[in-house]
């Protein structure tokens, strides 16, 4: 290898969880490296628009409880939540958010001189705060930034992370990384923070960036630790239609813009959630997504509308300036036109297996923000829930890893048994994000996955990983493989799982299914690792 950095915990993205981690175990003393593949603030927290979902002591509706935010989520969940997570992570929301305003984000204010609250799908209250009217994301991450840029925090942009580095017992003791020039290096550290993001590059429209390219997970897998709920990828209802074969990441118009009395109507006209469900537009997003996509093919359409034509133009303006600047991109005027809108690729519910401390099932391996499943989101994430979840399980990281170095439970770097660039099976990425869109989106069936499968198997070639573009491309194909057998394997439909040839929720299925690499590299369902629910 060509050069060499060191430190007591590495972290890997520039999102809400891993800047929140970085920023607490430099409090608690650590030393402390942050490495992301592209530019910092690249990632999807930017891009989150609605805001946190959170209980404020003295800021919440009369009636609303931490108790209520917990039971909205283990609905939406549909029985996968593990309810002691949900519990752990929504009691510590408070906390998490006072820690970040006092860090300088600026949420907005409401007219009863408390925070400004929105309501989002499948909560039972106005308990969703926000910032820049549609800008949360962008406000998290610009305060989170700002207060890393006392050089206390080195952070090496642009450096991507090919493979972990363990021990001969299989510590996790750094990592593999090339540098924005393509040359090798290692990153020696007892303790890897995972903080990803998702994998939304795996279809062909997502309200994801470029760089939400499954690299996470990939990189667990291959380090022998096990992840659960791949099958269960959120589609977010409502994405900007931009015409037809829409490629890349689409605008995301917020749920809140449903909170504040929007409708969802087809080319006719008619309303599309009524008699759905009993929240109507409002229904958790696995349900009104599943409702689009039924109506859509009803009509043989790729796209209904948003109506939100009842709010003044002004209140739209100051409200949703995101959505608006979106909207006029392609020449709709939402207080006069309704806007077009259809499901896309979202969020990944599942992830690699950790506790809300973030541990793995890898010593010295940890995960936080949407790479890691903790079981707070079961089959369907509530609303504007992720943000809550990578500031809370960030900041638990951090201290978890503290706590194991304190009481030598990592392993020693010096016993690293080093290699050379990996070879991995590559697919091209067109080709991968077809079939996976066609066949393992909303609506799926046995014989569409067995055709991801076979495509996969016959276009798949062993290539050495020695490009940024190949570390992403062999980890989507990689978790491409691994979502497909889980949803393969799941014979139900829930949640943001839907198999129309099966589509009844069942009893039976009330687990997580759980994926490994087998000894060959490929992923298989780990029989003795089904993770039960408690809720």
């Amino acid at each position: 290898m060509n050069w060499e950095a060191r430190a007591d915990l590495v972290v890997v993205g520039t999102g809400v969880a891993g800047l929140t981690a970085a920023l607490q175990a430099r409090q608690l003393g650590l030393r402390v490296l942050v490495i992301t593949k592209a530019a910092a603030g690249a990632g999807n927290t930017r891009w989150a628009q609605g805001g946190v979902a959170v209980v404020l002591p003295g800021q919440h509706d009369e009636g609303d409880s931490v108790a209520a935010h917990v039971q909205d989520t283990l609905v939406a969940g549909v029985g996968l939540c593990e309810q002691d997570a949900v519990e752990a992570i929504l009691a510590d929301g408070p906390t998490a958010v006072t820690q970040l305003r006092a860090l300088g984000a600026v949420f907005d204010p409401g007219s009863d001189g408390k925070l400004a609250r929105t309501r989002e799908g499948g909560h039972s209250a106005f308990r969703v705060v926000h910032a820049g009217g549609d800008a949360t994301g962008a406000e998290v991450e610009r305060a989170l930034l700002a207060a890393t840029q006392d050089g206390r925090v080195p952070l090496l942009d642009n450096h991507i992370a090919v493979d972990t580095i363990r021990t001969p017992v299989g510590a996790v003791v750094g990592l593999l990384v090339l540098d924005p020039n393509g040359v090798p290096g290692i990153v020696s550290a007892p303790a890897i923070l995972l903080a990803t993001g998702g994998m939304g590059q795996l279809y062909q429209a997502t309200s994801n960036p470029e760089v939400a390219t499954a690299d996470g997970v990939a990189l667990a897998l291959r380090a022998g630790a096990t992840v659960a709920d791949l099958e269960f990828v959120q589609f977010h209802p409502t994405v900007l239609y931009t015409g037809p074969g829409a490629r890349g990441r689409c605008p995301l118009v917020t749920e809140a813009v449903r909170g504040e009395g929007a409708v969802l109507v087809d080319a006719t006209g008619s309303r599309v959630m009524q008699g759905v469900h009993p929240l109507e537009d409002l229904a958790p997003r696995d349900v009104v997504s599943a409702a689009i996509t039924r109506r859509m093919t009803a009509l043989d359409d790729d796209h209904v509308f948003l109506d939100a034509t009842h709010l003044e133009a002004e209140l739209f303006r100051r409200r949703f300036p995101t959505v608006l600047a979106a909207c006029q991109s392609v020449g709709v005027d939402p207080s006069v036109d309704p806007i077009p809108v259809s499901p896309a690729a979202h969020f990944a519910c599942g992830g690699v297996v950790s506790t809300v401390d973030g541990r793995t099932s890898v010593t010295g391996l940890y995960a936080a923000g949407e790479v890691a499943r903790t079981g707070l989101h079961g089959a369907n994430r509530l609303a504007s829930n992720s943000l809550l979840e990578g500031l809370v399980v960030g900041a638990r990281a951090a201290h978890a890893v503290a706590a194991d170095l304190a009481a030598g439970l990592l392993g020693d770097p010096k016993t690293a048994v080093r290699g050379g660039l990996p070879s991995a099976p590559v697919a091209d990425r067109d080709m991968l994000q077809r079939v996976m869109s066609r066949y393992a989106a909303i609506g799926r069936d046995a014989e569409g996955l067995a055709v991801v499968g076979s495509v996969l198997d016959v276009s798949t070639v062993d290539t050495m990983v020695k490009t940024k573009q190949r570390v992403e491309d062999a980890a989507l194909t990689l978790v491409a493989r691994a979502l497909i057998a889980a949803a393969a394997a799941r014979t139900e439909s829930r949640g943001c799982h839907v198999r129309t040839d099966v589509p009844e929720t069942k009893e039976s299925w009330r687990r997580s299914l759980a994926v490994r690499l087998n000894p060959s590299g490929q992923p298989v369902l780990a029989a003795d690792t089904l993770l039960r629910s408690a809720a």
